[in-house]
């Protein structure tokens, strides 16, 4: 598809007359019914349907690879679906100069800003970051991204402020913060672009073709369609396989295996802590009140939440949907040097706290 002229990329259909406004009218209004309807379906076929227990662990994984299946889902098709629209007005080259060129000291700070004004999970956050990659961010601001959004949850905030003082929660948002920032300026600095794979960069330079053409509003919503359905069919296999194990393991947390040898006599604690926390799959504020009863055991603070970092930003789901953009060796990359982050602030925190 590489420099292909957009014109060849419309689909070849004789206008029907519509306005195309009308069709994108229908289309949000059900979008917005299939979301907020989402989670109400779910708990009524689960539980009233199918007869699962709430509050069991089948029922827990159950519902949550429906409702995130549904969730991501939505989310991708309808992030896509924007992104390419508003590139058939905005190049490439002009997002670079705003996000990445002389700016690139606001792109990350905008990127960790919306990341933490946006309650995405781990895998939540995985389309709006194709949907960066593809509009021309530079990748490591789109990293910086990928990383505060789960990370620096506001629920967390109150949640952490509330159970272990605003301090804390303070020290929470800088050390968040902070770990999105230096790794997202470290992966850009290395210059990793070419271990993206190449179907997220097709899109974009059919879409650079497209800025600044007179096209109708048809036009654009068409390659809006294309572009949605094309990275769809790419990603799908991948978005149920990584839902799929976040399902197995959602909820369950080993706070015996995590307090026998994570304890305040482990002089690894925090190492462990971190590789237990990578393969499980959960939100921040559903980690709180585990982070409390660990420490409730003896567990430092630091380490407790070094545990709920991992968890949240380096999620195995979030991996396994992460593959079908990323290769293996900026996966790799990206996991260590989030890693190395979470176990410098879990330091730190042990240190001060």
């Amino acid at each position: 598809m590489s420099g292909t002229a957009i014109e060849d990329r419309l689909p070849a259909r004789r206008s029907t007359g519509r306005s195309p406004w009308l069709g994108l009218a229908v289309a949000t209004v059900i979008w917005v019914a299939a979301y907020a309807g989402n989670r109400p379906l779910w708990d009524w076929a689960v539980h009233d349907l199918a007869g699962l227990e709430a509050g069991s662990h089948l029922a827990g994984s159950v519902h949550f690879f429906l409702y995130d299946s549904v969730k991501i889902a939505l989310l991708l098709s309808g992030i896509i679906f924007a992104v390419a629209v508003l590139r058939t007005f905005i190049s490439v080259e002009r997002t670079r100069q705003l996000l990445g060129g002389r700016h690139q000291i606001a792109g990350y700070a905008l990127a960790a800003v919306l990341g933490v004004a946006t309650p995405f999970c781990s895998c939540s956050a995985v389309p709006v970051f194709i949907g960066f990659v593809a509009a021309g961010v530079p990748l490591g601001i789109t990293m910086t991204f990928l990383i505060a959004s789960p990370l620096v949850n506001e629920v967390a905030v109150v949640l952490i402020g509330g159970t272990f003082g605003w301090q804390v929660a303070a020290l929470y948002i800088t050390a968040g913060l902070a770990i999105a920032l230096a790794a997202g300026v470290t992966i850009g600095r290395l210059g990793l672009e070419r271990w993206v794979e190449g179907f997220v960069y097709e899109a974009r330079v059919g879409g650079a073709g497209a800025a600044g053409q007179h096209l109708s509003w048809q036009a654009r919503f068409a390659i809006g369609r294309r572009e949605m359905a094309a990275i769809f069919r790419r990603v799908w296999p991948y978005l149920l396989a990584g839902i799929g194990i976040g399902a197995v393991i959602h909820g369950w947390a080993p706070e015996d295996f995590f307090a026998r040898y994570a304890g305040p006599d482990n002089p690894l604690a925090l190492p462990v802590a971190v590789l237990v926390g990578i393969p499980l799959y959960s939100n921040a504020a559903g980690t709180i009140p585990l982070v409390e009863a660990l420490h409730a055991k003896g567990v430092a603070l630091g380490t407790s939440l070094a545990f709920m970092m991992s968890v949240v930003a380096l999620s195995l789901p979030e991996m396994v949907l992460l593959r079908r953009v990323l290769k293996p060796r900026l996966l790799a990359i990206f996991v260590g040097v989030v890693a190395v982050g979470i176990l410098a602030v879990g330091y730190l925190f042990n240190a001060v706290l």
